[in-house]
């Protein structure tokens, strides 16, 4: 899609601080963060909500929550096997969720104490 925001980072058309990739995935820091780390994992693909991208490829969906574990642990928030210190997975559904760009992605959040509930 080419007025998507994500889509064009995934076509190199807009910069972005990649920090991890595989073929079907891209991670980027979020321009905006809220926590000391803040980045966003995406499908390759466009899929607009986590709920559309199950229905259409669930195992792109599985690997999208990997490559945010592998974030997690590449940045110190977890380990290759257990959650130490932890993060925050979030995924924002929809306009009364806050989600801006209509092409999933997870925040992964930490480096801080995160308050619950979040909003």
């Amino acid at each position: 899609m080419s007025d998507c925001l994500f889509c064009r980072i995934v076509a190199g058309e807009i910069p972005a601080d990649v920090v991890h990739e595989t073929d079907r995935t891209l991670a980027f820091r979020d321009v905006n963060p809220q926590a000391p780390t803040h980045v966003l994992v995406i499908p390759k693909d466009h899929h607009a909500t986590a709920g559309l991208l199950v229905g259409a490829d669930p195992q792109l969906l599985a690997e999208v929550v990997a490559a945010a574990h592998a974030v997690a642990v590449q940045e110190g928030l977890a380990t290759e096997d257990g959650p130490e210190p932890g993060y925050r997975l979030v995924a924002n559904t929809g306009p009364a969720a806050g989600q801006t760009v209509h092409h999933l992605h997870l925040h992964v959040l930490g480096g801080r104490s995160l308050g619950w509930p979040p909003g």
